[in-house]
């Protein structure tokens, strides 16, 4: 009976070491706060567009094609998901949100209740955001004209929980390599816009069956449902040059004198063209010659 008891008690142990690992919330500075100044809020607004969050959370009516309040269906192998409402409405949006709140979201896609994002929600790339970015982005967001809209539950296979997004974080962890350190300040910026804020390897990477990214074939092309999306890695730019790769974020045209067309098209019109000459410049940097480099 006493070896009986050590053995449940040992189990007991190591499953609550291993529950702990698995839904332990995450570590967030209690100083961190929304700042309401007029930089913070153009800062925040500028990122927002980088990140081209108007792609996935714009309103689905007429009235609303223009605020962040969300409804767009997302089809995925694992499911429909549906974007959130992203407006400071305090009933169906983010309008009791406190600065916390903003960074347990992106960064490691919790809500603010402590429990998990389906990883729809691209925060495993936003996870390389700086806390200082992901708090000016909530500066605008909570400047924005709230919208009452409640986006639909997600339509989900009968196995897939909230609660079962904490392994797959977790396998997601062990499969993602190092992030590479540029000296380069031109590349270090590029690699951040699309790796982290843009999260371009979102749709342009493939995934494995569990849905998690293949980082060995970074860029390399992925199928969304019944899209298939196009490479941008470097045997896809192999005849790119960074010029060329800059009009077509600016433009949407490719070297041979073909438009982009599909959600691609979205992409470039709500987020692309919209950024610095400076931003652009790190994007096709990066992809033009850091993938050259690693080839």
């Amino acid at each position: 009976m006493r070896r009986r008891n050590i053995v449940l008690a040992t189990v007991l142990f190591a499953g609550g070491l291993i529950a702990l690992w698995l839904f332990i919330p995450p570590s967030i500075s209690s100083s961190a706060q929304v700042s309401n100044s007029a930089d913070a809020i153009a800062r925040g607004e500028y990122l927002i567009t980088a990140g081209g969050c108007i792609s996935c959370h714009r309103g689905q009516t007429e009235e609303t094609s223009e605020a962040l309040s969300g409804g767009l269906a997302l089809e995925t192998d694992f499911g429909i998901f549906y974007a959130p409402n992203i407006t400071p409405d305090e009933q169906t949006g983010i309008g009791n949100w406190q600065a916390a709140d903003f960074i347990a979201a992106l960064k490691h896609g919790r809500t603010p209740s402590g429990n998990f994002y389906y990883p729809a929600f691209p925060y495993r790339a936003y996870a390389g955001l700086s806390d200082e970015d992901v708090l000016d982005m909530a500066a605008y967001l909570l400047t924005l004209e709230p919208v009452s809209y409640a986006a639909p539950q997600p339509k989900l296979p009968v196995w897939l929980f909230r609660w079962t997004v904490a392994g797959w974080n977790k396998m997601a962890d062990l499969s993602k390599p190092s992030q590479d350190q540029f000296e380069d300040e031109t590349l270090a910026r590029g690699a951040y816009l699309a790796r982290n804020l843009g999260h371009c390897g979102e749709c342009h990477t493939p995934r494995n069956d569990m849905g998690i990214p293949d980082y060995t074939r970074e860029y390399a092309g992925a199928e969304v449902g019944d899209e298939v999306i196009e490479a941008i890695d470097a045997e896809a730019l192999e005849e790119w040059t960074a010029n060329n790769f800059d009009i077509f974020l600016l433009l949407g045209l490719k070297p041979e004198g073909e438009f982009v067309g599909g959600d691609m098209n979205e992409v470039i019109e709500h987020n692309t063209s919209k950024l610095t000459d400076e931003d652009r410049d790190a994007l096709a940097a990066f992809f033009t010659r850091h993938h050259a480099i690693e080839d």
